[in-house]
């Protein structure tokens, strides 16, 4: 006879749960002295969105279900947040929420919430488990449901006195993962449509890849001379500086790269959904039939044919479809194979970062020495805002696994993401990139990173506004600001207070010693880059947006 508690704890322990994220709640105690005899490591979080974050970070990087446990109510409407970025970015993970006592429900009882309709457009699967008994069934089914296909969130309620209960339960067993593989008449057709082809391209975008799935790709690229870019946001998919690379597809777009694409005769999108920002708002492949030849590879048959109207559609995970292409060879030389290499040096062309800007702090130069000096397999991580743009296009990433940023661009995420990453890979440099609002919606993650000794650097752009709506704002209504200045704390004395390492960067000439400095301390540390307002993009200033200059 087992608490349903300590039956959740196991279930976790049977699917290879090694760490938890979480805000500790009175509804779910039962859990918690389960854990206490457990092997699995758990991270308490400052708030419920952050420690959601977290769980989307993880199954970020390893493609396995990151676990984020919170209380009802408050605490399940502030891990919302973390639950709709991982939906809209396809990542795997389980939020696990404790709920009223049986004999309460339906009566609007403390912090009560109906987490089948409040979850219902934000997550794969909801489920509320009244019986302890099919603890083991419904936990072994929520990591099958938020790793198969396309991977998502998985919601479970646990109701106080279901996770009290004494029951007989059968052991719980793994989770069995389901593949989805091409069939040889589509590796037939695709062989023949490349063949036909004059101005092939690759996008590659969604999870369920790996780190061999990775390499594979890089084989198939150089053994059929194909030029490839990585969608929005997923740019740890190929190596930026191999000579196949052409940059990545979405916002903000290399204009030579976005030409590139819809002049191409043949587009082969593998594992991503091409949603609005990855294509331009739908400019780059027409929607619902796009110009060029498509052919879409997706692991979830219910994205082929949902957006776009592929020619071919192939039901496969990308490291599915990969190992299998990469034994096709192409019949003879590709007759594109001369124009690859021109669409990498457009690439280094356009990730070259400016040295010059308004201000006394340029970014460019900045970006340049994080280049020289971070490790090929240093993970960054930012959340949204105009500052992601110097890592999204001067960071040019090497490796699997060294990014965490979300798609859904949702602000927050840097800071609690390179926590999460850090406790991962404790060995590895991590960077958050944020921006003064982005920082403090999740800011008091800093003090997770220092409870657990994890070294994270958090470069903090300081600007003095929420930038992306303030330069909108100017663009639309020039001259009439209105809600979009901040007023900010000394982020360098900040990072102390918490017991952490603070730097402060008012000159370019001042990054390079206090970075190194805050790398030096063995402490979680923030560098404060106070950049003038006037540098809201690479390229053009305020005043020339607010001018249509």
């Amino acid at each position: 006879m087992k608490t349903g508690g300590q039956l959740i704890v196991d279930a976790l322990e049977a699917n290879g749960t090694d760490r938890i994220f979480c805000v500790p709640g009175e509804s779910y105690l039962a859990v918690l002295d389960a854990l206490h005899d457990s092997p699995i490591r758990t991270i308490v979080c400052r708030q419920e969105g952050g420690a959601a974050m977290m769980a989307d970070c993880q199954g970020r990087l390893t493609g396995k279900p990151g676990i984020c446990f919170v209380t009802r109510g408050p605490g399940a409407t502030n891990a919302s947040a973390g639950i709709h970025i991982a939906m809209q970015d396809s990542i795997p993970a389980i939020l696990f929420i404790g709920q009223v006592a049986s004999h309460a429900k339906e009566r609007e009882a403390f912090q009560e919430v109906d987490y089948k309709r409040f979850f219902g457009d934000i997550a794969k699967w909801v489920v509320e488990i009244d019986d302890a008994a099919r603890i083991p069934e419904l936990v072994t089914r929520a990591f099958a449901v938020a790793t198969s296909g396309r991977p998502g969130p998985v919601v479970i309620s646990l109701p106080e006195d279901m996770l009290t209960s004494l029951v007989d339960a059968p052991a719980a067993l793994p989770h069995t993962p389901v593949e989805t593989r091409p069939g040889g008449a589509e590796l037939d057709a695709l062989e023949k449509l490349l063949g036909k082809a004059k101005r092939p391209f690759v996008i590659l975008g969604g999870t369920r890849w790996d780190e061999e799935a990775v390499a594979r790709m890089r084989t198939i690229a150089e053994a059929w001379s194909l030029p490839v870019g990585c969608s929005f946001r997923r740019q740890m998919l190929f190596d930026h500086l191999h000579p196949n690379y052409a940059g990545d597809v979405g916002i903000g777009i290399n204009p030579k790269l976005a030409t590139a694409i819809k002049q191409a005769d043949l587009v082969l999108l593998i594992g991503g959904r091409m949603g609005e920002m990855p294509s331009s708002d739908y400019t780059l492949l027409k929607s619902p039939y796009p110009d060029q030849t498509l052919v879409h590879v997706h692991a979830d048959a219910g994205e082929l044919g949902r957006v776009y109207r592929p020619t071919l559609a192939i039901n496969a995970s990308p490291s599915a479809f990969v190992e299998a292409f990469a034994k096709r060879k192409p019949a003879s030389a590709p007759a594109w194979a001369d124009e690859t290499p021109k669409h990498h040096a457009a690439y280094l062309d356009w990730s070259t970062p400016p040295e010059t800007g308004p201000g006394p702090v340029q970014m460019g130069p900045i970006m340049n020495y994080l280049e020289k000096v971070l490790p090929d397999d240093a993970i960054f991580t930012n959340g949204a805002g105009n500052y992601a743009t110097w890592v999204h296009r001067f960071h040019r990433f090497r490796r699997f696994a060294t990014q965490g940023a979300p798609t859904s661009g949702s602000m927050g995420y840097g800071t609690p993401a390179a926590v999460a990453a850090k406790a991962l890979h404790p060995d590895r440099t991590v960077i958050a990139f944020a921006g003064d609002g982005c920082f403090l919606m999740n800011g008091q993650e800093f003090a997770t990173a220092v409870q657990y000794d994890l070294p994270i650097i958090v470069i903090v752009i300081n600007n003095g506004i929420y930038g992306t709506i303030r330069m909108h704002q100017e663009r639309d209504y020039p001259g009439r600001v209105v809600a979009t200045d901040l007023k900010n704390p000394d982020f360098a004395a900040l990072a102390r207070a918490y017991g952490g390492h603070g730097e402060t960067v008012e000159n370019t000439a001042d990054f390079a010693p206090a970075f190194e400095r805050a790398r030096a301390s063995g402490k979680p540390a923030i560098v404060e880059i106070r950049l003038d307002p006037e540098a809201i993009t690479p390229t053009r200033t305020m005043t020339q947006i607010r001018d249509k200059s």
